[in-house]
């Protein structure tokens, strides 16, 4: 105790004694010499940094932030006083049907609203890369190093940071500690007896998704640390990637003349900071396992809930040159003076036997873990952690059926499965980062393409892992058909991509909880076609059994107060379902209107279609889905209504963009209506159905005749046709139809429905209007625009900047009319959610100009796949082997 009071009491000592972090942070000017990127407003990230050190191994590219940065942007979420008067007028009822409905889901069902209008998140400028695989649940470490954001059960987030999570450091020399600092600029006011306050600009913190580094220069001691967070999330691979488990690996660098103990801890309390942290049971237990020459050990940290119980675990892999040593149990409330005086002495830890007792109700209990080595003088080391959470079975909101996560077909449904998972991870993640590198290397290497771009494109990718993402097993008796059967138009009850690879699943945004949002997974499937297309047919071959399903439950539309069916036969659900409800047995969980009556998910349905044959060559998933194609386009010709070839809005906001009202035929679903004639005609070859090709080749014939000649205006195709006075806005979506034909490979020669010069003309007016007039150029393209230099303010939506939809717009410009002025486009929105507002790793669906934004954490942003798609050309470094079966086999 005596020498933790000396410890937290010097301020500042000669390099080599005792010293806290509690070093001088005045600035040092010209003494910071950093090797930044291109991009003067990274420089301002990383301006408080104050050392030379760049860390161990750590990359070029990526995003960097010092930990000692404040983002001087503060912006708020989207909220009633933001709304114009007009708008709330026009949507009192929808106010007031929300409000009774609200009230009823919090207070009397005491369930979470899919969209909780009152309850917006707050902006915290903290987050940094999630640990994990996919679809086991996540934990989010914030750029300080923090534990903050937890989503364990399935779609649901726990927005917590728990201080007693934490990486500690103790130095000793000649067998006396000199050095013991936590690795947190936090001042908490519990754990007194530990020595807080670390100083920011002294460290930094670097992400390249799935990997991360965090750079720690001790002052005074001539030591850096930089601990590199590696997550197994490798593109094609369907084992590793389900793995609800995360490497610390700490690089030590001593450049003193003499050597050093060195030892860290890491401390985690049984929980996520969650109210039933304290609901009694929990208890911990130290375990070792040997297998295959390799020996792990650590604590096991059972935390004992009733609905969706798990294990966390805390392990190190023995080896001859280490100590691991681990404190089963201690209380993270009060001082904690005694574990910190415990690493002190000796810079190891009591290490006792057996299991800790289970908790009281109104009780904590956390553990440590500690991994010492020696560093020679000039020398380098590594210590390496592994974080494991096991939860093998969940449960949804409605606790009617019990799920097994993907993992568990390698690794069991017991819950004891946390050993083996670090033991693996500890013998695995170099390969996992051998594999990583190669996937990522290519695109780094590559000097054509600028810095943030490569930041952006694999750090948007945390969404894909931490969009309240689910992959789990298909039970045996589960039939994904709808009931309909391949003789009948429809599918297998079990197709064999879902009963190898899984069901996946994945949130429209954190706020937004709704499972395969389908018009917003139109513009993120890129993603997962690209990297994972296992997953994206599998979340195909359930969107498509869904159609056929109906659901003829009557309920309320909170927008019109008129009732109607849940689910509609031969149309494209809005989504899956709710988390907190029972996803895949109930869909649609989006209330505030009928999507029956949506003009473009259908249609989106089919360009996927289309798009991931195209990009895998699987001949059998177009077998499988050209009849549910052909089901939902004849349900989409009902819109119609004049016959000639061309589909009309219905005069409210009847698509992805539902707080914008369309009327007649329109460039957004107009487009996109066109382009799935064109792909159906193309399927219709491929599959020898000579008629189908006949009808819909008459039907874009004259289709592509009205579009043009209601919708384009010499310059841009108009927003609608509706002749009022807006309609003639240019909206930055308008050639989404023909994003996904270029994508698709289509969009040339026979089947060119689009005029390429208007398609360039209609890119040159949105990239004048809404890129470059808007935010000065460096804001992304605001959604509607006037032809008189100003936003169009009509709705909520219409002067937004959709960050999914700026990419997928910047696919388009790449594709077309030029590489520049896509990637300009593109990073505006960048440096304003990574650099600027401090979003980083919670992208969110929209900002405005100034202050605003709107549902952070969102699915649209990982369209910026498409991006590389289109840089690609043809897409053939994502294109696996073709199948066997040949489309002659198939039409046959």
């Amino acid at each position: 105790l005596k020498l933790n009071q000396t410890l937290t009491q010097l301020t500042r000592a000669a390099p080599g004694d005792m010293q806290t972090s509690r070093y001088s942070c005045s600035r040092k000017g010209d003494t910071r010499i950093m090797d930044l990127n291109d991009s003067t407003s990274l420089a301002e990230l990383m301006a408080s940094y104050q050392p030379s050190d760049t860390g161990y191994r750590v990359p070029k590219d990526g995003w960097r932030i010092c930990l000692a940065h404040e983002f001087k942007e503060k912006r708020t979420p989207l909220q009633a006083k933001n709304v114009s008067l007009s708008d709330i007028v026009k949507h009192i009822g929808l106010g007031l049907r929300y409000l009774k409905w609200w009230y009823k889901k919090t207070q009397v069902e005491k369930k979470a609203p899919f969209i909780d209008m009152f309850r917006a998140l707050p902006l915290r400028q903290i987050y940094g890369a999630p640990l994990g695989g996919i679809g086991g649940g996540t934990i989010t470490r914030g750029w300080k190093g923090e534990f903050c954001r937890w989503q364990l059960n399935p779609g649901m987030y726990h927005y917590k940071t728990v201080i007693a999570d934490q990486f500690t450091v103790c130095l000793r020399r000649d067998s006396r500690t000199i050095y013991q600092q936590v690795l947190s600029t936090e001042h908490p006011h519990t754990m007194q007896g530990w020595n807080w306050g670390y100083c920011g600009e002294y460290a930094f913190y670097h992400a390249l998704y799935p990997r991360a580094w965090s750079v720690y220069h001790l002052p005074g001691q001539n030591v850096t640390l930089t601990c590199r967070q590696v997550s197994p999330v490798i593109p094609h691979d369907y084992k590793d990637s389900s793995l609800p488990v995360a490497v610390f690996v700490w690089d030590i660098e001593n450049k003193n003349d003499y050597a050093l103990d060195v030892s860290i801890m890491f401390t985690m309390v049984n929980g996520s900071g969650h109210k039933d942290d304290k609901s009694g049971g929990h208890w911990n237990e130290p375990f070792n396992l040997e297998k295959e020459g390799e020996s792990v050990s650590g604590v096991l940290l059972h935390h004992c809930t009733p609905v969706n119980p798990y294990t966390l675990c805390l392990a190190a892999r023995k080896q001859s040159d280490r100590e691991i040593s681990y404190q089963t149990a201690f209380s993270p409330e009060g001082t904690c003076s005694a574990l910190w005086s415990d690493l002190i002495n000796n810079g190891r830890l009591d290490s006792p036997k057996g299991p800790s007792p289970p908790t009281q109700k109104g009780e904590k209990v956390a553990a440590a873990l500690a991994v010492g080595c020696s560093v020679a003088a000039q020398g380098h080391n590594c210590v390496e952690f592994s974080l494991v959470w096991d939860m093998p079975k969940m449960t949804f909101g409605s606790r009617e059926k019990e799920h097994m996560r993907r993992y568990t077909r390698y690794y069991g449904t017991n819950g004891d499965a946390g050993p083996s998972l670090s033991h693996y991870a500890l013998t695995h993640y170099k390969d996992w980062e051998k594999s990583i590198e190669e996937w990522q290397r290519p695109i780094l290497e590559d000097s054509a393409l600028p810095s943030w771009y490569k930041s952006a494109l694999f750090n948007e990718l945390y969404f894909v892992v931490d969009g309240g993402t689910v992959w789990v097993e298909l039970p045996e008796d589960c039939d994904v058909s709808g009931g309909l059967r391949p003789q009948e138009g429809g599918l297998p009850a079990q197709p064999p991509i879902i009963k190898e690879y899984g069901r996946f699943a994945y949130l429209e945004g954190q706020e937004y909880r709704m499972y395969n949002t389908y018009d917003v997974h139109f513009y993120a499937s890129f993603a997962l076609i690209m990297l994972w297309p296992k997953l994206a047919l599998s979340l195909q071959y359930d969107i498509a059994g869904s159609v056929v399903q109906h659901d003829p439950t009557e309920r309320m539309n909170l927008m019109t107060g008129r009732c109607s069916a849940v689910k509609t036969q031969n149309v494209v659900p809005h989504d899956i379902g709710d988390p907190d409800d029972e996803p895949w047995t109930r869909a649609n969980a989006y209330q505030i209107y009928d999507t029956a009556d949506w003009k473009d998910l259908n249609l989106k349905f089919v360009l996927q279609v289309y798009r991931d044959y195209h990009l895998t060559q699987d001949t059998q998933y177009l077998q499988d889905m050209w009849p549910i194609c052909q089901a939902v386009m004849e349900a989409e010709l009902k819109f119609d209504k004049d016959g000639d070839g061309l589909i009309e809005n219905s005069g409210y906001a009847d698509q992805t963009y539902d707080g914008w009202t369309v009327t007649g035929p329109s460039a957004y679903c107009g487009g996109l209506w066109i382009a799935s004639v064109c792909v159906m005609c193309k399927m219709a070859q491929l599959l020898k159905r000579d008629s189908v090709y006949e009808r819909y080749r008459d039907i874009l014939e004259r289709g592509s005749a009205a579009f043009d000649k209601l919708l384009w205006n010499g310059k841009y195709y108009n927003y609608d046709s509706s002749g009022r006075s807006l309609s003639n806005s240019i909206m930055s979506d308008q050639c989404a139809g023909y994003w996904f034909l270029r994508a698709s490979g289509l969009g040339n020669g026979e089947l060119q429905p689009f005029p390429k010069e208007k398609i360039r003309s209609a890119l040159k007016s949105v990239f004048d209007f809404n890129v470059m007039s808007f935010g000065g150029g460096q804001m992304g393209a605001v959604n509607g625009m006037r032809p008189e230099g100003v936003p169009d303010r009509s709705s909520i939506q219409s002067d937004e900047v959709w960050v999914g939809v700026v990419y997928g717009l910047a696919a388009t410009m790449i594709h077309e009319v030029s590489t520049e002025e896509g990637l300009h486009t593109a990073e505006g929105c960048y440096r304003t959610v990574w650099e600027r507002a401090g979003m980083a790793f919670q992208t969110p669906e929209a900002y405005c100009e100034k202050g605003i934004y709107r549902s952070l954490g969102y699915m649209r942003p990982l369209s910026i796949w498409a991006m590389q798609l289109a840089l690609d050309k043809t897409g053939q470094s994502y294109r696996p082997r073709q199948p066997s079966n040949s489309l002659d086999t198939v039409a046959q």
